[in-house]
């Protein structure tokens, strides 16, 4: 019997859900408490530019976020950290972090996050829901276009039966 205790896990809550992008062995829904879902970055690459930022997802603090955990085998974790890193840590703008979250068959683990800086340039405070659609229309960068990104979170969480009104309110003005 494989031990998994060496397994990585990384908890997804926005684009990591509908594409990881890395190879994992089980995928659980998953609980992170202390931290929620919210459109809280700008966007200057992948889904905007500095002159027109669109907003993507970060954790900021408060609250509780569901999502998906990700086990990796252990051979494959250090690929999948320089793959996380890669994707998430090019401005910086999230801290990686390691924080115990609940899987919905009642295990804890503890899973790689990535947690929003809030005293980095492109953290977005205090945007009303009309701004943060503004920024979300107007927003296209190397990924394409911000309310793909949008849509794309907001089917993939509704599939696994999260409520996330906010993207559900912006996905519906699109």
């Amino acid at each position: 019997m494989h031990d998994h205790h060496g397994d990585l896990w990384v908890f997804g809550y926005g684009s990591l859900i509908w594409r990881p992008g890395f190879d994992y062995v089980e995928r659980v829904s998953a609980l992170l408490k202390g931290a929620h879902r919210k459109l809280c970055i700008y966007s200057h690459v992948h889904r905007g530019t500095p002159d027109k930022p669109g907003l993507v997802l970060g954790l900021d603090h408060g609250g509780a976020c569901r999502g998906v955990a990700f086990r990796v085998d252990d051979h494959k974790r250090a690929e999948t950290v320089d793959y996380l890193r890669a994707r998430e840590q090019m401005n910086m703008v999230y801290r990686e972090c390691v924080r115990p979250v609940s899987l919905v068959d009642g295990r804890t683990v503890l899973a790689l996050c990535y947690i929003a800086d809030r005293s980095h340039r492109q953290f977005a405070a205090g945007l009303s829901r009309e701004d943060t659609l503004r920024l979300v229309k107007q927003g296209h960068g190397q990924s394409g276009p911000n309310h793909e990104y949008v849509r794309n979170t907001a089917l993939a969480l509704r599939d696994l039966g999260i409520q996330d009104s906010l993207l559900d309110w912006i996905s519906a003005r699109l």
